[in-house]
């Protein structure tokens, strides 16, 4: 039942039509305006952020060993411009992320903001875990095994060299960062969905197999195709759906003692 505080508070805040799509541009406005000035400082150290970048290819050939290639012109002004882009899109959101919230909360009620400001504050400590371990754990070791494969001439009869482009490398590492800092946010996904009555926590216990499957079926299609890359992501995968799992089974009893207290 809905609490009439709740309801006042909701009544308050409505606003004809054109008042909310004026708001909503105003918010659109100044998170582009974060963005465009995240941009300008991001751009200002694009270097530093590409050299932070390349520091696992940098372990996996020794220092002063490897290089980065271009083949185009400008494919080098290119990669500093979509550097830019990425570190731009990480400072921003913290803005992007409070102007969403702040236009979508007064519609609605005291406990369910009170709900989901905790997986608002959630995501972006899961997806920095989990962009962690694909620079800290995942990179050095899948380069390494990738760059293995060189050989000498005096091996095979011609020399077998890696030249990797900077652009395809900034590919690769934005979609591991990518590919793990989603993954990382299972837990919000399931307890949104569990918080809209769309799953159950037992029916998560059931699919519990499929789980484990459907983890190392993700892991092979967003890792690299080395063993370690794989279970670095599917293994983090089945430990975020036990956790998922553990903290539904909390939050039901929260739910349950609060519906005691109100009765």
């Amino acid at each position: 039942m809905a609490d009439p505080h709740d309801d006042a508070e909701i009544d308050a805040s409505r606003a004809p039509l054109m008042d909310h799509l004026i708001e909503l541009r105003s918010r659109l406005l100044r998170s582009l305006a974060a963005f465009v000035i995240a941009f300008g400082i991001a751009f200002s150290q694009a270097d530093h952020i590409f050299n932070f970048l390349v520091q696992p290819l940098v372990q996996a050939f020794g220092p002063g060993m490897g290089r980065l290639v271009y083949t185009k012109l400008y494919e080098a002004f290119f990669v500093e411009i979509r550097v830019a882009g990425f570190a731009a899109l990480v400072l921003a959101f913290p803005i992007i992320a409070n102007q969403l919230w702040a236009f979508v909360a007064p519609g609605l009620y005291r406990r369910e903001r009170a709900a989901f400001l905790p997986f608002l504050l959630a995501t972006p400590i899961l997806f920095t875990c989990g962009a962690a371990l694909a620079y800290y754990g995942v990179m050095p070791v899948a380069f390494h095994f990738f760059l293995s494969f060189q050989s000498g001439a005096a091996q095979s009869g011609i020399a077998q060299e890696a030249l990797p482009a900077m652009g395809e490398y900034l590919d690769l590492v934005m979609s591991l960062i990518l590919a793990f800092g989603i993954a990382f946010l299972l837990p919000v996904l399931l307890m949104l969905l569990e918080r809209a009555g769309i799953i159950t926590r037992k029916q998560l216990i059931g699919a519990r197999r499929y789980a484990v499957v459907a983890a190392f079926a993700i892991a092979a299609i967003m890792t690299p195709p080395d063993l370690w890359s794989q279970f670095a992501l599917a293994i983090p995968l089945i430990l975020l759906y036990e956790l998922s799992i553990i903290g539904i089974w909390f939050t039901e009893r929260r739910r349950a003692a609060q519906a005691a207290a109100a009765e």
